[in-house]
């Protein structure tokens, strides 16, 4: 784990796509190539632009998988987490808890 969270925080973290690499690296044990390309892949861009701060910015705001600073209107916290959870494919475990605490009372 302490691999993965060194390699997500050089890449920008939420700035960039280093979280969502990190993702990867610690629930699908993938290395950090393979990582890289795989959600570069689920991005539909090229793996130079995962630490392009302004490409990154506006496709995370576009997925709504967070952002450094709030946008209004877009999701924050466990919303933006589910939206990852869903993107690449993993299970969260906050968003796996969260799910099983929702309950409609038939709305």
């Amino acid at each position: 784990m302490h691999v993965a969270h060194i390699m997500a925080s050089c890449m920008g973290g939420i700035r960039t796509s280093g979280d969502l690499v990190a993702w990867m690296q610690m629930t699908h044990k993938m290395k950090i190539h393979e990582a890289k390309a795989y959600v570069a892949k689920k991005l539909g861009i090229d793996e130079e632009d995962l630490t392009n701060e302004e490409v990154m910015r506006e496709l995370r705001k576009d997925l709504g998988i967070g952002t450094v600073t709030s946008i209004a209107g877009s999701p924050k916290g466990i919303r933006a987490k589910w939206n990852v959870a869903n993107l690449l494919g993993v299970k969260i475990r906050s968003v796996e808890l969260f799910k099983s605490q929702l309950t409609f009372n038939g709305v």
